[in-house]
């Protein structure tokens, strides 16, 4: 369906996509910090699980622009097209 000119189900797929590539990126943060911690490069590990916490905030905050999708979707006052 489209709102005002956006395609709200493929703006929820992209914002999808970036929600993924972000679960990708973390977990190689989580096995790269362990395998510095294992090498005893324990400011590395650091960083890293820092770098893995931040990037749990960022799909926290996808899953709100989700969220805020569509309340923005049904509170819009433009023009709704429906494919029948």
């Amino acid at each position: 369906m489209c709102t005002n000119g956006v395609n709200t189900g493929q703006f929820e797929q992209m914002i999808d996509q970036v929600d993924d590539h972000l679960k990708l990126e973390r977990r190689w943060a989580h096995n790269l910090a362990h395998q510095a911690a294992d090498a005893g490069f324990a400011t590395t590990a650091e960083k890293l699980h820092a770098a893995q916490a931040l990037l749990d905030d960022a799909r926290a905050l996808l899953d709100e622009a989700k969220d805020a999708l569509e309340e923005d979707a049904d509170g819009a006052s433009g023009v709704t097209v429906s494919l029948v």
